[in-house]
């Protein structure tokens, strides 16, 4: 039962799966739960099949990178705000050069809707790729509102699994966050997309990235 004591991880899992279902309701390229996406056997980690066919896959993460938010933003409820969706997804390689991107999961925390502007999705861990051993570099995520770029919450070092992470909201605004969690002695970077270019605009300190407080970098241009 989704109220039985001992098994919260089971009823957070029953809880993301209907919204997962509830977000997913749409069209043939909709990401389905089981086929597409869906939670390990144990525990609530979250895999992904791949690739997407939406994403042409490339030997420039750029590429790749830039095609990922106007696929998002066809899913179903991506653009919808407080009544909204959130997904997440992989970037990553076979080992053959090429950089691939996932199919994306809307499985995360139920959350109220509201002004708060909180929308969650669970960050992937596994990509399943049956032409061979997946090696995921970045994760990736949309927000359901413009403007709306990296939370707090995105920005934590405790919430970081990859070496880079890709954010864009509702008009296809890019941030990547390089966290560089492993070091303590090297500052996190946030970049903007512009162009074809990507610009520093905050580093995250050794000492503020468990709380992912930014320190804005002057604009010299």
């Amino acid at each position: 039962m989704l109220g039985s004591p001992e098994s919260p991880v089971r009823a957070r899992r029953v809880a993301a799966l209907i919204l997962s279902l509830l977000g997913c309701a749409g069209g043939p390229d909709a990401p389905l739960v089981a086929r597409d996406y869906g939670f390990e056997e144990t525990g609530d980690r979250v895999w992904v099949r791949g690739p997407w066919d939406a994403i042409t896959p490339s030997r420039d993460i750029d590429e790749v990178i830039d095609q990922l938010c106007p696929a998002v933003m066809t899913l179903p409820r991506a653009r919808e705000r407080d009544y909204g969706q959130e997904y997440c997804g992989l970037i990553y390689s076979l080992g053959d050069g090429l950089y691939y991107a996932s199919r994306t999961s809307s499985l995360g925390q139920l959350e109220l809707v509201g002004p708060s502007r909180r929308k969650s999705c669970i960050v992937p861990r596994r990509v399943l790729d049956e032409r061979g051993r997946a090696h995921p570099i970045a994760d990736f995520h949309s927000h359901p509102w413009a403007p709306s770029p990296l939370s707090q919450k995105d920005l934590l070092r405790g919430n970081q699994w990859w070496i880079i992470r890709i954010q864009f909201d509702t008009t296809c605004h890019l941030q990547k966050l390089i966290p560089h969690a492993d070091d303590d002695h090297r500052a996190g970077e946030v970049y903007e997309r512009q162009g074809q270019h990507w610009k520093l605009v905050g580093r995250i300190l050794p000492e503020d990235k468990a709380a992912g407080r930014i320190t804005a970098v002057e604009d010299d241009s």
